[in-house]
């Protein structure tokens, strides 16, 4: 195809996935129910109703635009990609809207239900025994079909604007401002490419709003020991059980020095918070909230206990339909020897009582 018909390719491909922009709403700022005496407010921004179900579907766009705008991709290239399953689906959707070829390579761990929707939006998974191989196997495929490898790891950071442009931050702040405390005390969010972390983490510095970035990060993962040693290097060579966070190796999209407190939280203790966010609000969600909320509920018991009022915001990343084999399975749960019931004690008696007490 000459150089002219592929960049009328380029231009509609790019109309057709910022019409389908327009035509979705922004997402939800849903009210978690805290005592109002407190003065503390907590919002989760719910990505879940997002086309494809989650935080990855922003992403997934961005870095669809990111390969068109760089001629990267064109209208016969195969995309490959690497990921533990939500940006897989994402991209799957959108290389489906521009008729192209989607290929995924994927743990075999990963939830059926993830690999049923890449599947339903016409992708193909490739499957890994061990977590760590999906880098250099994206690479291969890449390479033997001479596709394009969107690597979600590398480029989550630059291909979103941080500056604005309808971003997750953006909107957390525009959906804010009728709010009592319209400037949120914090932001928690989770890193898995860290793409999330840097884009609010640049936003509010751009903008020179005195919000903090917390990032959670569950067992076994990298980003933690990175952050606390500085050892950009830093690697557990692990595979972490909340999927769509936490990585065997620090990622190039994970931008420490945006944030400004990290926690490790553990896995009981994510499964435990989504199980209590679902009694508790009707809302059903994955892994990945779970370690949000844990750490947000950590924050707003420092705040209590020092007497400060504010908001803090997290996120509802994806939905709780995703994990019915698995996080909401009390044999799955059995299984990886995971004990919800100590820290559904501590999440249960900080909602009542406002103090988070030693976890188990």
């Amino acid at each position: 195809m000459s150089a002219s018909h592929s960049r009328a390719w380029v231009r509609e491909a790019v109309r057709i996935i910022e019409a389908d922009a327009n035509r979705s709403a922004d997402t939800h700022l849903h009210v978690f129910p805290l005592p109002r005496e407190w003065g503390i407010d907590l919002y989760l921004k719910d990505e879940s109703v997002h086309p494809t179900g989650s935080l990855k579907h922003r992403l997934a766009r961005s870095l669809l635009l990111y390969g068109l705008v760089n001629g990267q991709i064109g209208p016969e290239t195969v995309l490959i990609e690497a990921s533990s399953g939500s940006t897989a689906v994402s991209e799957a959707y959108f290389a489906r809207m521009l008729g192209l070829e989607f290929v995924t390579v994927v743990p075999r761990s990963t939830s059926k239900e993830k690999v049923a929707l890449i599947e339903f939006y016409g992708g193909r998974c490739h499957f890994v025994d061990r977590p760590p191989e999906i880098y250099t196997e994206a690479e291969r495929l890449a390479s033997e079909c001479n596709g394009h490898y969107l690597d979600q790891f590398t480029y989550a950071e630059r291909a979103t604007d941080w500056r604005g442009n309808n971003n997750i931050a953006e909107s957390v702040f525009a959906q804010l401002r009728s709010e009592r405390h319209p400037v949120p005390s914090w932001i928690v969010v989770g890193a898995g490419t860290g793409g999330t972390s840097a884009t609010f983490g640049r936003y509010v510095r751009y903008r020179r709003h005195t919000t903090k970035i917390a990032v959670v990060d569950p067992e076994n993962s990298s980003f933690y020991g990175a952050w606390e040693t500085g050892a950009m290097d830093y690697c557990t060579g692990m595979p972490s059980r909340i999927e769509g966070i936490g990585r065997p190796r620090v990622e190039p999209s994970f931008v420490p020095w945006v944030i400004d407190e990290m926690f490790q939280v553990p896995d009981a203790g994510s499964l435990a918070a989504i199980r209590v966010l679902r009694e508790r609000t009707g809302h059903w969600a994955g892994g990945s909230t779970g370690t949000n909320l844990y750490g947000a509920f950590q924050l707003i018991a420092r705040m209590l206990a020092e007497g400060r009022t504010g908001s803090v915001v997290t996120l509802l990343c994806d939905s709780g339909d995703r994990y019915t084999h698995t996080y909401y399975d009390d044999a799955w749960v059995a299984a990886q020897s995971l004990d919800l019931a100590p820290h559904r004690a501590v999440v249960e008696r900080f909602l009542d009582t406002g103090r988070w007490l030693p976890e188990p």
